[in-house]
């Protein structure tokens, strides 16, 4: 065997940075010199493009070989004998680049916008020849390689090259659609890290097993888009909020699949008037119990209910339905599980290196560095990347609040301040900012919805105005202030009077979704039936009489899954909803009147188009601490697009109430809470009601108790 250069060693040794500078075709003198490193190989011949062929010599006896080219073939293919078998194969190495300058620019400057397109594992023909092309950006590596189930797992066959300031390539001849890969990285000390997922993968094994699999999202088929201006701020938006694993179950406690779900979830959804469905993130994650909050693939579908074609047909249903399809999207941390982002070149890549900045005390997740370009490259791409390949109709941003603030949840001292020595993380806004902003841009009929919980202004307002960019805000004061109010009992309600008065003093200063979400039923805060007081007849007029107050109240809704009839139990991610109560009649009168309700708010403009307005709202009583009533009006745009609502939230009936109203005559009851229909004791105004005479429209009314009633005037 012949001396070997350091490059050789190298390649041997699977620490080659560039092994395109030493393998594959190269011209010395007046030579064509091929090398290739093929472990395990006996033999090796290389073959030009016209059959000619020569046989390259073993220079090292871990597979490397090399040789002349014959007749200075600029192309030419691989013949190795492994044992009894000879293959023929084509050399990764004798193919061009991957990524174009352009791309090299766009990434560098942080603002390629299709990502998804370049990076990651994409099937392809290059020169002819099928395979798949992997792209990583690990900038502090020594060494990349691709490693899966086209090589063995073998970490030395297929090194890959780097490119601009860090993104390692190879197209892998022969490789396929379905093939397990992941990244076999030497961090920048020498050292040898876990195998690693792909951060742009397309799929992704189902837990405990963490491969990455090669999928042609190219070929996805593309669902029908929603219904348009359904995301607008006049048009009614009521979501149901759902968690693909537990909404129900079939068999022994197994998932239903995104077929299953497709075929069931949207016409159930439909059926109550619901007009979208909110999933809880789908994004691939290692443990259920963090319900898809902690992902490890932000650009996979979870594997757990199927492939990306199937949630691809799920979201399809929905659309079919007339629904929009929400998810729950979390840039705001992830998981420090070995196989993921966490420390993924051997240094803090994606997340602050220091802890003060970098990991939730909370959740024991990391941070996002929202300072670096390709970190924020990699999140807003991956926003639009569902929004086009699935058709989602908008994304609700998980802990906001964790993001803006660098005290957040942290002792005194145990955070780093920013440039002005304030708390604000500045970095974070304007990856906020600049999400919006580029999802609007590219989607203006798409939506985005803060999950925020403190009063940081404008969330919900335009960027070039000072705001966030948000289409929307959680609205998290009402959902608490509200809860707080009707897990009274009744005789004490006077005294949290406020709480629902409160709420209407900012009610305007955002775009609101009112949530009773699934953080409101876990964690032993019982469900929202096991926070109302009194008996079960009073439990259950109660929870008639706080979504029907909710269903009045200006601001989008939200809903989460079991609430629409009356779940007693806590939600737990392990097991179906409890589908068996809605054979007791109480329990399917409140879903009745959820249908009733969606319905009504659809069908009525007064109790939609000003849902973010403050001049579609307009006190009538707020005064009656003593009897526990509210009243309001709804307005619409057209002149007599009004509702009255008028909320008992005592056990007494109220005869003779007089409530003015803004139009003389007939006022229509369109729906009491108390009605027998939904198991309610059926006191009321028999559907409608006149006006008194006198100067000031006024309409004497019969209050039910622990109920709400809503009057529409005769058109």
């Amino acid at each position: 065997m012949t001396k070997l250069s350091a490059e050789a060693y190298a390649i041997v040794e699977g620490r080659h940075s560039d092994p395109f500078h030493y393998l594959g075709l190269h011209t010395e003198g007046d030579r064509t010199v091929v090398r290739a490193f093929l472990p395990e190989a006996s033999r090796v011949e290389a073959i030009g493009e016209h059959g000619e062929s020569a046989e390259l010599a073993r220079i090292h006896d871990a597979g490397l070989f090399a040789g002349a080219m014959p007749n200075g073939s600029k192309r030419y293919q691989l013949r190795a004998r492994f044992g009894d078998t000879v293959v023929e194969l084509d050399d990764p190495y004798r193919f061009p680049p991957i990524l174009t300058d352009f791309d090299l620019y766009l990434l560098g400057e942080g603002t390629h916008q299709r990502l998804y397109d370049r990076l990651g594992a994409h099937p392809m023909t290059l020169e002819g020849v099928d395979g798949v092309a992997f792209v990583v950006f690990a900038p502090n590596a020594r060494r990349v390689s691709v490693v899966g189930d086209f090589n063995y797992w073998n970490p030395r066959r297929h090194p890959m090259r780097v490119r601009g300031v860090g993104y390692w390539e190879l197209f892998v001849p022969h490789a396929t659609a379905g093939d397990h890969y992941k990244f076999d990285i030497i961090g920048p000390q020498g050292q040898h890290l876990p195998l690693k997922s792909d951060p742009m993968a397309f799929a992704a094994e189902m837990r405990p097993s963490t491969a990455s699999i090669v999928f042609d999202e190219t070929k996805l088929p593309h669902p029908q888009a929603a219904p348009e201006r359904i995301n607008a701020l006049g048009s009614p938006m009521s979501i149901y909020e759902v968690h693909l694993g537990s909404w129900r179950r079939k068999g022994s406690n197994q998932w239903l699949t995104y077929r299953d779900l497709a075929e069931q979830l949207p016409r159930y959804a439909r059926d109550l008037g619901f007009t979208h469905i909110e999933f809880l993130p789908i994004n691939e994650h290692p443990f259920d119990g963090s319900w898809g909050y902690q992902p490890t693939g932000l650009y996979a579908p979870t594997s757990r209910f199927g492939t990306p074609s199937d949630f691809s047909a799920l979201v399809d249903a929905c659309h079919r339905e007339g629904l929009g399809v929400l998810l729950d999207w979390v840039p705001g941390h992830f998981p420090d599980d070995p196989h993921g982002l966490g420390n993924f070149d051997g240094t803090a890549l994606y997340e602050h290196a220091n802890p003060l900045q970098g990991r939730h005390l909370d959740w024991g997740t990391l941070i996002y560095n929202y300072g670096r370009t390709e970190v924020v490259n990699f999140l807003v791409s991956n926003a639009l990347f569902w929004l086009e390949r699935y058709a989602i109709d908008g994304l609700r941003v998980d802990a906001v609040a964790s993001m803006l603030y660098l005290d957040y949840s942290r002792p005194a001292g145990g955070w780093i301040p920013n440039k002005y020595g304030g708390r604000e993380n500045l970095e974070a806004i304007d990856f906020l900012r600049r999400f919006n902003t580029e999802v609007y841009a590219r989607f203006p009929q798409a939506t985005t919805a803060a999950e925020e919980s403190t009063a940081w202004p404008q969330v919900s307002r335009p960027v070039e105005y000072g705001g966030l960019g948000f289409g929307y805000k959680w609205n998290m004061g009402w959902m608490h202030d509200t809860l707080n109010y009707i897990s009274k009992d009744p005789i004490y309600r006077k005294f949290q009077h406020g709480d629902i008065l409160f709420g209407l003093h900012y009610a305007f200063s955002e775009n609101f979704i009112l949530p009773l979400s699934h953080d409101e039923v876990v964690h032993g805060k019982r469900s929202i039936l096991g926070r109302m007081p009194g008996d079960d007849w009073q439990r259950f007029a109660n929870l008639r009489a706080y979504y029907s107050f909710m269903f009045g109240h200006p601001g989008k809704k939200l809903m989460f899954m079991g609430c629409e009839f009356a779940q007693e139990r806590e939600w737990s991610h392990d097991r179906s909803l409890d589908w068996h109560l809605l054979d007791q009649s109480k329990h399917a009168g409140v879903q009745s009147l959820i249908r009733d309700l969606n319905r009504l708010y659809r069908a009525l403009p007064a109790l939609h188009e000003l849902d973010c307005d403050p001049a579609g709202f307009e006190w009538v009583v707020t005064d009656d601490a003593n009897g526990n009533v509210f009243a309001w009006i709804r307005k619409g745009n057209e002149a007599r697009a009004r509702c009255l609502v008028v909320v008992n939230f005592s056990p007494n009936v109220y005869y003779n109430y007089r409530v003015r109203v803004p139009f003389a005559g007939k006022w229509h009851e369109v729906l009491n809470s108390d009605s027998s229909h939904y198991g309610g004791s059926n006191v009321g105004n028999v559907g409608e009601v006149h006006t008194l005479e006198g100067l000031v429209p006024a309409l004497n009314l019969t209050i039910p108790p622990l109920a709400a009633i809503f009057l529409v005037p005769e058109s």
